[in-house]
């Protein structure tokens, strides 16, 4: 696969400024577990019979729980 350099200089004259901004938008970033980590939860969600983000939702909540606890 061949790589384009980049041009010294681009034309945005026909540019719109915040085209794509939407206000409030909240991204849904993806989350990579290692396998072990991985596996970990799975389990737990074949368990509870739920989905792997809500187990990794509650594990964060309880850790932050803890920490607020310990402050």
């Amino acid at each position: 696969m061949a790589s384009e350099e980049m041009r010294k200089e681009y034309d945005f004259s026909k540019g719109v400024r915040g085209k794509f901004y939407r206000p409030g938008l909240k991204l849904s970033l993806p989350v990579y577990l290692d396998s072990e980590a991985m596996a970990f939860v799975q389990r737990i969600a074949r368990k509870k019979k739920t989905d792997i983000s809500t187990v990794v939702n509650k594990l964060i909540l309880t850790d932050k729980h803890l920490a607020e606890v310990i402050e």
